[in-house]
């Protein structure tokens, strides 16, 4: 039996395992609703992501193994990244624009908040870019992995989950070493005119990305209370950066505005 190299992940989920040019993954609740969606990705054309590959003999979610690098960190200062983050993501909501989940679909989530959807949207896509899931070639993005959490959301949302790795949306004292001087506002103007947002969902950005933040924050606190992974990454740190990431995003939000405006 060929147990498969062990792909180390920062993430929460353990036992992936690369075989060949499948990766395989412990079947979750939501892994056929994911297979769903990246069928439907692979049938419009978007080749920026696993293709589905069904279940194994041992259980296994079986998918596609995506060449490249994942990002990590440190992450990258060069506003090169971020434009071709955009496009990327920009053909993603493209691709997934007008698919319908099954009416049994099952999503996934955090201990804290499962995948019940209880907001307004449009659409469903990644919703967590984190560096780990966003794989490089040739210096740039080209291709997204670990779709676990995607659901329905809105295009304003994966936008503000994108930014708040990337730009990113954090106090100087928990960014890379490149980018503690950085001038977010630019960065995330960059991503935006990228991306080709409207007019209204510029003057969105900043206030739902101060309300996701919060959120991510209460999440981060509720979770780490329910499963020892998850207080783990409270403990390393996300107790510091997440208060702290709350109050200067609060406070950026009106530059961040102006330069989106501006620039529109």
């Amino acid at each position: 039996m060929n147990d498969g190299e062990p792909l180390i992940s920062e993430g929460v989920t353990q036992g992936i395992v690369r075989i060949g040019d499948t990766v395989r993954r412990p079947l979750r609740p939501f892994s056929l609703t994911v297979q769903a969606y990246l069928a439907h990705l692979r049938d419009a054309g978007f080749d920026g992501a696993p293709l589905p590959l069904g279940v194994d003999e041992q259980g296994r979610e079986v998918l596609s193994f995506v060449h490249g690098d994942a990002a990590g960190y440190p992450l990258p200062a060069d506003d090169d990244v971020l434009v071709a983050l955009a496009r990327l993501i920009r053909t993603l909501h493209e691709a997934s624009d007008g698919w319908v989940p099954p009416p049994d679909a099952v999503w996934g989530g955090t201990p804290a908040n499962t995948g019940r959807i209880t907001e307004p949207t449009e659409l469903v896509s990644h919703r967590d870019y984190h560096p780990g899931n966003v794989i490089f070639r040739d210096g740039r993005p080209a291709a997204l992995i670990d779709f676990d959490l995607a659901k329905p959301t809105t295009r304003l949302y994966d936008i503000a989950n994108a930014l708040w790795y990337w730009a990113p949306l954090r106090d100087p004292r928990d960014r890379s070493p490149a980018l503690v001087n950085a001038d977010i506002p630019h960065r995330v103007a960059v991503f935006v005119d990228a991306y080709g947002m409207t007019a209204r969902q510029r003057t969105g950005l900043a206030p739902l990305a101060v309300d996701m933040v919060r959120r991510y924050h209460e999440d981060s606190r509720a979770s780490a209370e329910l499963d020892p992974v998850f207080h783990k990454l409270w403990e390393d740190g996300a107790k510091v950066y997440f208060p702290r990431a709350e109050v200067w995003v609060r406070e950026a939000a009106p530059a961040i505005t102006a330069r989106l405006v501006q620039s529109s």
